[in-house]
């Protein structure tokens, strides 16, 4: 679709609104039987069915939540469309549709656009869910991205941050703090490059956590997975903020504490000798880097032995009595109190 390198740019002025939404949707196709109607129309029409609805957005931001200047704009489309349906998979629920409103400057033609679309696109194809509308606008500076994810399931399926217990095992999917050093690798990078354009950055150690970080998947594959062990989680929740802050959520919200291992937590081995280059404790990379989009969930502990040996999870801990707070034992067997460390985005970048 959009692989043509002809450097040609056209202004968003020159095509309009309506032009611009023409161009950039008609390459989109309906896959849920759940979208009556789509683009095209004052609003979209959705079959409600007998299900719940569930209903997600976030605003992605230029640069608060992403840096163009090693984001490319595929992969910013791709990742604002994870990010959301990666909340509607932490619900135990089925994405079917999203909406997606852009803000963008002058200072972008339209082939730009039809890139981030490029990505939003293969997005969609590749989880199945439908672009059903949403708006464009002009902005006085950068870009901002605002994704809606519509999603279903049934009543008895749907699984909150509320329902964790005491002696629930607590069990991530995939490894952490990937994210977080693609990250740091990139913004390295961009720093050399600033001091020296003429230098090529050489990322062959790093394609793991780069990838984590530009193309992140969301785990729509756990709920199945799940149903397949016959288990069903007592809470969930999305790595987005980092695995302390998740634990908060959970915690706070089902008024529980708990105990999580740092010799269990997973980590890839690109993780592992990349916070030895950087100096950074990788426990602490794991608790509090963020953007992993795996999931966080509590299972009871009578299906230990289905969620034992799994290759897609890992048990990292056990949920204790409320008062005796959030611990991280060491591996020196040393306890210590968790701090919820991840990302803040109220506070000052």
């Amino acid at each position: 679709m959009l692989e043509d390198k002809n450097p040609q740019k056209t202004s968003l002025a020159e095509l309009g609104e309506f032009g611009l939404i023409n161009h950039i949707t008609q390459y989109f196709n309906i896959n849920q039987a759940s979208s009556v109607k789509g683009i095209g129309d004052d609003a979209a029409v959705l079959d409600a069915s007998e299900k719940q609805t569930l209903v997600t957005t976030d605003l992605l931001i230029e640069g608060v939540h992403f840096d163009l200047s090693y984001m490319p704009l595929k992969h910013l489309g791709y990742k604002a469309v994870m990010v959301n349906l990666s909340d509607v998979y932490a619900m135990n629920g089925t994405a079917e549709q999203i909406t997606v409103s852009i803000a963008v400057s002058n200072r972008f033609p339209f082939e730009a656009i039809e890139e981030l679309y490029a990505g939003i696109q293969l997005a969609c194809d590749t989880y199945k869910v439908d672009l059903v509308g949403g708006d464009t606008t002009s902005s006085t500076k950068g870009i901002l991205i605002s994704v809606t994810a519509i999603g279903k399931a049934n009543k008895e399926d749907i699984v909150y941050r509320n329902g964790a217990k005491e002696t629930d095992l607590i069990v991530v999917s995939g490894d952490i703090g990937a994210a977080y050093l693609g990250l740091q690798v990139l913004e390295r990078e961009k720093q050399v490059f600033q001091v020296d354009p003429n230098n090529q950055p050489d990322l062959d150690n790093y394609t793991y956590l780069i990838e984590r970080q530009l193309k992140p998947e969301a785990r729509k594959d756990v709920s199945g997975l799940l149903k397949e062990l016959e288990v069903k989680p007592t809470s969930m929740i999305d790595v987005s903020d980092g695995i302390s802050s998740e634990l908060f959520h959970i915690c706070t919200q089902s008024k529980v504490g708990c105990k999580i291992y740092e010799d269990k937590l997973p980590l890839d081995p690109q993780v592992i000798s990349t916070c030895e280059e950087f100096e950074l404790d990788s426990t602490m990379v794991a608790l509090s880097g963020g953007e992993d989009y795996e999931l966080l969930f509590t299972v009871p502990i009578a299906d230990f032995d289905k969620i034992k040996g799994n290759p897609n999870f890992s048990i990292i801990g056990h949920i204790t009595e409320e008062n005796q707070g959030l611990n991280l034992v060491t591996r020196a067997n040393q306890e210590i109190e968790l701090k919820a460390q991840g990302w803040n985005s109220l506070k000052e970048q």
